[in-house]
C-alpha cells in the first residue's frame, strides 16, 4: 500500500514560508525540515527555489537514509545535516536553517550566545553553542554531513540536552534551530534571531558583562519547561 506524505509535504511548505514572513530569510538563504513519527520520512524545501515560486508538490520527501522518495527536485543542500541530527537526536520533530542577521553575526565571530537576561531564559537553558570551526578535511569532505557532526559533538561535548538548548550556531556559518515538530522549530529560530540581537545590543551599552545569575535562569527556563512548568494555559 502506497503512503500519502501530502500533510507532510503541507506542513514544511508553510513552515518555509513562514520564514520570509518573519524576516529570518533573504533570497532563497535557509530551509526547514520536518519528520513523520510513523513512517520516519523527512520532508524538507527543495534546493535553491525562491520561496514566492514554491507549492506543496515541490517539497521533496526522503527516508532517513537519504533517498528521495517522493518529489521531482533536489532536496536542499543542507540535506545531510539534518538527516544527521534526525539520526543523532530521536526526539526532534523539525530542523530549520537559516542565516538570519544577528544569530549569523555571532556564528561568524565563532561566539556562543550568553545568557543575559529573562527573555533568552525564557527558551535556551543557557548560553546558545557555537560548534567548533569545522577541519579542512571536514571542509573537503562530506561537508554538510560533517556539520551536523559538528553540531552534535558540540552538544554532546558540553552535556547539552537538545531539548532544552533548541538551537546551535555553526562557526563562520549560522544557526540551526529545532523542535518537535517544524512549527516549533520556526518559531525558536524567531526567538533565536530577537535574543541574538539583544545580546549584541546589550554589550554594546555594557561590555563585559557577565552572564545573568544562575538561578535566574533556572527559574524563568522551568516555569515554561519541563514537569513543573506553570506558564500559560497549558
Amino acid at each position: 500500500m502506497s503512503i500519502s506524505y501530502q500533510a507532510l509535504k503541507q506542513r514544511v511548505l508553510e513552515a518555509n514560508l513562514d520564514l520570509p514572513r518573519l524576516g529570518l530569510v533573504s533570497f532563497t538563504w535557509g530551509n526547514v525540515s520536518a519528520r513523520d513519527a510513523a513512517s520516519g520520512a523527512i520532508a524538507i524545501k527543495p534546493s535553491g527555489l525562491a520561496y514566492e515560486c514554491m507549492g506543496v508538490d515541490d517539497m521533496v520527501v526522503v527516508a532517513p537514509d537519504g533517498r528521495v522518495l517522493e518529489g521531482s527536485r533536489k532536496p536542499s543542500s543542507d540535506l545531510a545535516t539534518h538527516l544527521e541530527l534526525y539520526r543523532c537526536f530521536p526526539a526532534l520533530g523539525g530542523i530549520v536553517h537559516t542565516h538570519s542577521t544577528w544569530a549569523t553575526a555571532w556564528a561568524q565571530a565563532c561566539r556562543s550566545i550568553p545568557a543575559l537576561g529573562t527573555t533568552h531564559a525564557d527558551y535556551f537553558h543557557g548560553p546558545v553553542p557555537c560548534t567548533d570551526a569545522l577541519s579542512l578535511t571536514q571542509i573537503r569532505g562530506a561537508y554538510e554531513h560533517e556539520t551536523g557532526v559538528a553540531i552534535v559533538e558540540c552538544l554532546r561535548s558540553r552535556g547539552i540536552d537538545p531539548a532544552s538548548m533548541p538551537a546551535a550556531l555553526v562557526a563562520h556559518h549560522g544557526p540551526f534551530t529545532w523542535g518537535p515538530d517544524a512549527e516549533a522549530a520556526v518559531h525558536n529560530a524567531a526567538v533565536l534571531e530577537l535574543t541574538a540581537q539583544m545580546a549584541a545590543l546589550t554589550l554594546q551599552l555594557q561590555p563585559g558583562l557577565m552572564p545573568m545569575p544562575q538561578p535566574l535562569l533556572d527559574r524563568h527556563f522551568l516555569r515554561k519547561h519541563g514537569p513543573g512548568a506553570y506558564y500559560g494555559q497549558g
